[in-house]
């Protein structure tokens, strides 16, 4: 069971996760991270570092966000590692606490 990253990461993209992980799983994308399932090692490491609460065991994802399991996958494949903290972006306090956001999400 891997870890997944959910909506609420879409548009802040907090990468406090990013420094916790033992073995670099996270991609970053434009503004999104992702987990990539074959990676996780389900250390939970990365689960109490979000500020957003974006996420979660991939059985314990919210309803309504199952998709994020198969977009984590897909978008971990393309998209390059992230192994630093870096500062969230510009506008995260503004999209923090929205939530519905999958249509914003870059690729």
């Amino acid at each position: 069971m891997a870890y997944v990253v959910t909506d609420a990461c879409i548009k802040c993209k907090y990468t406090d996760c990013v420094d916790v992980c033992p073995v670099d799983c996270f991609h970053e994308g434009p503004n999104f991270l992702a987990i990539d399932p074959e990676e996780c090692i389900d250390c939970t490491l990365c689960v109490a570092e979000c500020p957003v609460n974006a996420i979660y065991a991939e059985d314990d994802v919210p309803p309504g966000q199952e998709g994020f399991i198969a977009l984590n996958a897909e978008l971990s494949r393309i998209w390059p590692t992230i192994t630093e903290k870096k500062d969230p972006l510009p506008e995260h306090e503004d999209w923090a606490e929205l939530e519905g956001k999958l249509q914003h999400l870059k690729r």
